[in-house]
């Protein structure tokens, strides 16, 4: 298991939740990637409304425009260990934004065996 406290990098990639990568949701491709990788975790978000380069508005209010809703793919590790992730990004992300954030790791706890 990975150990993680202190000062970190935070990553933050936002697609679209139709979009894929070989016929797989590219979120779920990013978030198996990053665990290949061996990065201390990821998370994926589903927004409710929201709006990209495209300036479309996509929103959960409208029928029509309730497709394709943002996604938001969160991972945090050590600065280096993200930065040697980016590199898989270039190839997977070709319309959505990637952010770096540096944080704080207060506590990074697995849950324990029942």
């Amino acid at each position: 298991m990975t150990r993680l406290t202190g000062s970190a990098l935070r990553l933050t990639v936002l697609v679209g939740e139709n979009d894929t990568w070989h016929h797989r949701p590219l979120y779920s491709e990013i978030v198996h990637r990053a665990h290949a990788a061996g990065l201390a975790g990821a998370s994926v978000f589903r927004g409710v409304e929201g709006f990209g380069a495209s300036s479309i508005v996509h929103t959960t209010q409208l029928l029509s425009l309730s497709e394709d809703l943002p996604v938001a793919v969160v991972i945090v590790d050590t600065e280096e260990r993200v930065r040697d992730f980016l590199p898989l990004l270039d190839e997977l992300v070709t319309e959505g934004l990637v952010t770096l954030d540096p944080c704080e790791v207060v506590r990074y706890e697995g849950r324990r065996p029942s």
